[in-house]
Protein backbone atom coordinates (compact mmCIF):
# COMPACT_ATOMS: atom_id res chain seq x y z
CA UNK A 1 0.00 0.00 0.00
CA UNK A 2 2.80 2.37 0.90
CA UNK A 3 4.65 1.42 -2.28
CA UNK A 4 1.60 2.26 -4.41
CA UNK A 5 1.14 5.52 -2.55
CA UNK A 6 4.81 6.41 -3.03
CA UNK A 7 4.57 5.61 -6.75
CA UNK A 8 1.49 7.83 -7.10
CA UNK A 9 3.32 10.61 -5.29
CA UNK A 10 6.31 10.31 -7.63
CA UNK A 11 4.05 10.34 -10.69
CA UNK A 12 2.21 13.38 -9.38
CA UNK A 13 5.52 15.17 -8.76
CA UNK A 14 6.74 14.37 -12.30
CA UNK A 15 3.49 15.64 -13.86
CA UNK A 16 3.47 18.82 -11.76
CA UNK A 17 7.10 19.61 -12.53
CA UNK A 18 6.56 19.03 -16.26
CA UNK A 19 3.34 21.09 -16.39
CA UNK A 20 5.02 23.90 -14.43
CA UNK A 21 7.85 23.98 -16.97
CA UNK A 22 5.36 24.00 -19.87
CA UNK A 23 3.42 26.95 -18.48
CA UNK A 24 6.64 28.84 -17.76
CA UNK A 25 7.80 28.48 -21.37
CA UNK A 26 4.34 29.38 -22.64
CA UNK A 27 4.41 32.55 -20.52
CA UNK A 28 7.86 33.42 -21.89
CA UNK A 29 6.58 33.01 -25.45
CA UNK A 30 3.48 35.13 -24.87
CA UNK A 31 5.49 37.84 -23.13
CA UNK A 32 7.97 38.03 -26.02
CA UNK A 33 5.16 38.12 -28.58
CA UNK A 34 3.32 40.87 -26.73
CA UNK A 35 6.45 42.98 -26.27
CA UNK A 36 7.54 42.67 -29.90
CA UNK A 37 4.01 43.37 -31.21
CA UNK A 38 3.75 46.51 -29.09
CA UNK A 39 7.25 47.67 -30.01
CA UNK A 40 6.73 47.19 -33.75
CA UNK A 41 3.29 48.86 -33.65
CA UNK A 42 4.88 51.95 -32.10
CA UNK A 43 7.83 52.12 -34.49
CA UNK A 44 7.20 53.71 -37.86
CA UNK A 45 10.48 52.31 -39.12
CA UNK A 46 9.54 48.73 -38.21
CA UNK A 47 6.00 49.11 -39.54
CA UNK A 48 7.34 50.42 -42.81
CA UNK A 49 9.84 47.59 -43.02
CA UNK A 50 7.27 44.86 -42.32
CA UNK A 51 4.07 46.25 -43.84
CA UNK A 52 5.64 48.38 -46.54
CA UNK A 53 7.09 45.34 -48.25
CA UNK A 54 4.86 42.32 -48.89
CA UNK A 55 7.90 40.11 -49.40
CA UNK A 56 9.06 40.85 -45.86
CA UNK A 57 5.60 40.33 -44.34
CA UNK A 58 4.93 37.03 -46.11
CA UNK A 59 8.52 36.01 -45.52
CA UNK A 60 7.90 36.34 -41.79
CA UNK A 61 4.73 34.25 -42.04
CA UNK A 62 6.44 31.49 -43.99
CA UNK A 63 9.34 31.69 -41.56
CA UNK A 64 6.93 31.08 -38.67
CA UNK A 65 5.40 28.09 -40.43
CA UNK A 66 8.86 26.70 -41.11
CA UNK A 67 9.84 27.02 -37.45
CA UNK A 68 6.66 25.26 -36.25
CA UNK A 69 7.09 22.39 -38.71
CA UNK A 70 10.78 22.06 -37.83
CA UNK A 71 10.03 21.86 -34.12
CA UNK A 72 7.19 19.38 -34.62
CA UNK A 73 9.07 17.11 -37.02
CA UNK A 74 12.59 17.20 -35.54
CA UNK A 75 12.10 17.86 -31.83
CA UNK A 76 13.66 14.49 -30.88
CA UNK A 77 16.74 15.18 -33.02
CA UNK A 78 17.27 18.79 -32.00
CA UNK A 79 19.57 19.87 -29.22
CA UNK A 80 17.84 21.38 -26.19
CA UNK A 81 19.37 24.80 -26.86
CA UNK A 82 18.30 24.66 -30.53
CA UNK A 83 14.70 23.80 -29.63
CA UNK A 84 14.57 26.69 -27.17
CA UNK A 85 16.10 29.08 -29.71
CA UNK A 86 13.59 28.11 -32.41
CA UNK A 87 10.68 28.52 -30.00
CA UNK A 88 11.86 31.98 -28.90
CA UNK A 89 12.49 32.99 -32.51
CA UNK A 90 8.97 31.88 -33.43
CA UNK A 91 7.47 33.95 -30.61
CA UNK A 92 9.43 37.01 -31.80
CA UNK A 93 8.41 36.61 -35.45
CA UNK A 94 4.80 36.06 -34.45
CA UNK A 95 4.92 39.26 -32.42
CA UNK A 96 6.15 41.16 -35.47
CA UNK A 97 3.27 39.95 -37.64
CA UNK A 98 0.67 40.38 -34.87
CA UNK A 99 1.64 44.03 -34.50
CA UNK A 100 -0.99 44.73 -37.16
CA UNK A 101 -3.79 44.25 -34.59
CA UNK A 102 -2.76 47.57 -33.02
CA UNK A 103 -3.52 49.22 -36.37
CA UNK A 104 -6.94 47.59 -36.65
CA UNK A 105 -8.37 47.50 -33.12
CA UNK A 106 -8.54 49.99 -30.29
CA UNK A 107 -6.02 49.27 -27.53
CA UNK A 108 -8.83 49.14 -24.95
CA UNK A 109 -10.44 46.40 -27.03
CA UNK A 110 -7.18 44.46 -27.27
CA UNK A 111 -6.65 44.72 -23.51
CA UNK A 112 -10.18 43.65 -22.56
CA UNK A 113 -10.11 40.78 -25.05
CA UNK A 114 -6.77 39.61 -23.67
CA UNK A 115 -8.23 39.35 -20.15
CA UNK A 116 -11.36 37.58 -21.42
CA UNK A 117 -9.17 35.16 -23.38
CA UNK A 118 -6.89 34.59 -20.37
CA UNK A 119 -9.84 33.74 -18.12
CA UNK A 120 -11.29 31.40 -20.73
CA UNK A 121 -7.93 29.73 -21.26
CA UNK A 122 -7.35 29.22 -17.53
CA UNK A 123 -10.77 27.62 -17.06
CA UNK A 124 -10.35 25.40 -20.13
CA UNK A 125 -6.83 24.33 -19.24
CA UNK A 126 -7.86 23.73 -15.63
CA UNK A 127 -10.66 21.45 -16.80
CA UNK A 128 -8.26 19.53 -19.01
CA UNK A 129 -5.92 19.10 -16.05
CA UNK A 130 -8.54 17.98 -13.54
CA UNK A 131 -11.06 15.97 -15.54
CA UNK A 132 -10.93 12.18 -15.26
CA UNK A 133 -12.68 11.77 -18.60
CA UNK A 134 -10.53 10.45 -21.45
CA UNK A 135 -10.55 13.14 -24.14
CA UNK A 136 -8.45 11.23 -26.69
CA UNK A 137 -11.39 10.84 -29.06
CA UNK A 138 -11.75 14.63 -29.20
CA UNK A 139 -8.44 14.98 -31.01
CA UNK A 140 -9.53 13.89 -34.49
CA UNK A 141 -12.80 15.83 -34.23
CA UNK A 142 -11.01 19.04 -33.23
CA UNK A 143 -8.40 18.56 -35.95
CA UNK A 144 -11.18 18.29 -38.54
CA UNK A 145 -12.68 21.47 -37.13
CA UNK A 146 -9.31 23.21 -37.40
CA UNK A 147 -8.92 22.13 -41.04
CA UNK A 148 -12.43 23.42 -41.71
CA UNK A 149 -11.55 26.80 -40.22
CA UNK A 150 -8.41 27.07 -42.37
CA UNK A 151 -10.31 26.19 -45.56
CA UNK A 152 -13.19 28.56 -44.74
CA UNK A 153 -10.72 31.37 -43.95
CA UNK A 154 -8.94 30.90 -47.29
CA UNK A 155 -12.28 30.94 -49.13
CA UNK A 156 -13.33 34.07 -47.27
CA UNK A 157 -10.18 35.84 -48.41
CA UNK A 158 -11.80 35.90 -51.84
CA UNK A 159 -15.46 36.17 -50.78
CA UNK A 160 -14.83 38.94 -48.22
CA UNK A 161 -18.02 38.15 -46.29
CA UNK A 162 -18.30 39.75 -42.84
CA UNK A 163 -21.02 37.24 -41.87
CA UNK A 164 -18.79 34.33 -42.84
CA UNK A 165 -15.87 35.87 -40.96
CA UNK A 166 -17.97 36.18 -37.81
CA UNK A 167 -19.21 32.59 -38.13
CA UNK A 168 -15.62 31.36 -38.52
CA UNK A 169 -14.66 33.30 -35.39
CA UNK A 170 -17.42 31.79 -33.25
CA UNK A 171 -16.61 28.28 -34.44
CA UNK A 172 -12.91 29.04 -33.93
CA UNK A 173 -13.51 29.95 -30.29
CA UNK A 174 -15.20 26.59 -29.69
CA UNK A 175 -12.46 24.68 -31.51
CA UNK A 176 -9.57 26.36 -29.68
CA UNK A 177 -11.28 26.04 -26.30
CA UNK A 178 -11.58 22.33 -27.07
CA UNK A 179 -7.94 22.15 -28.18
CA UNK A 180 -6.84 23.85 -24.96
CA UNK A 181 -8.66 21.21 -22.92
CA UNK A 182 -7.36 18.38 -25.10
CA UNK A 183 -3.73 19.60 -25.23
CA UNK A 184 -3.63 20.14 -21.47
CA UNK A 185 -4.77 16.60 -20.77
CA UNK A 186 -2.26 15.32 -23.33
CA UNK A 187 0.52 17.04 -21.39
CA UNK A 188 -0.23 14.83 -18.39
CA UNK A 189 0.13 11.77 -20.60
CA UNK A 190 3.37 13.10 -22.09
CA UNK A 191 4.84 13.54 -18.63
CA UNK A 192 4.19 9.89 -17.76
CA UNK A 193 4.73 8.10 -21.07
CA UNK A 194 7.87 9.78 -22.36
CA UNK A 195 10.91 11.52 -20.98
CA UNK A 196 9.58 14.74 -19.46
CA UNK A 197 12.57 16.80 -20.47
CA UNK A 198 12.92 20.42 -21.49
CA UNK A 199 12.36 19.61 -25.18
CA UNK A 200 9.03 17.98 -24.35
CA UNK A 201 8.16 21.05 -22.31
CA UNK A 202 8.95 23.28 -25.30
CA UNK A 203 6.56 21.30 -27.53
CA UNK A 204 3.87 21.41 -24.86
CA UNK A 205 4.39 25.16 -24.45
CA UNK A 206 4.18 25.66 -28.22
CA UNK A 207 0.87 23.76 -28.38
CA UNK A 208 -0.71 25.82 -25.59
CA UNK A 209 0.83 29.02 -26.96
CA UNK A 210 -0.81 28.40 -30.34
CA UNK A 211 -4.13 27.59 -28.65
CA UNK A 212 -4.00 30.84 -26.69
CA UNK A 213 -2.95 33.06 -29.61
CA UNK A 214 -5.60 31.67 -31.94
CA UNK A 215 -8.29 31.83 -29.27
CA UNK A 216 -7.32 35.45 -28.63
CA UNK A 217 -7.50 36.35 -32.33
CA UNK A 218 -10.90 34.68 -32.75
CA UNK A 219 -12.26 36.52 -29.73
CA UNK A 220 -10.75 39.79 -30.93
CA UNK A 221 -12.68 39.52 -34.19
CA UNK A 222 -15.90 38.99 -32.22
CA UNK A 223 -15.37 41.65 -29.56
CA UNK A 224 -13.30 44.09 -31.58
CA UNK A 225 -14.19 47.15 -33.52
CA UNK A 226 -12.10 49.79 -35.25
CA UNK A 227 -9.59 51.98 -33.52
CA UNK A 228 -10.90 54.80 -31.32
Amino acid sequence: MQTLSAQNSRESAVVNEFIYSVYNWMAVGLALTGFVAYFVANSQTMLQLILGNKLVFYGLIFGELGLVFTLAARINKLQRSTAITLYILYAILNGATLSTIFLIYARSTITSTFFICSATFIVSSGYGMLTKRDLTSMGSFLFMGLIGIVIASVVNMFVQSSQMSMMISYIGVLVFVGLTVYDTQRLKQMALTQEANSKGAIMGALALYLDFINLFLMMLRIVGGGRD
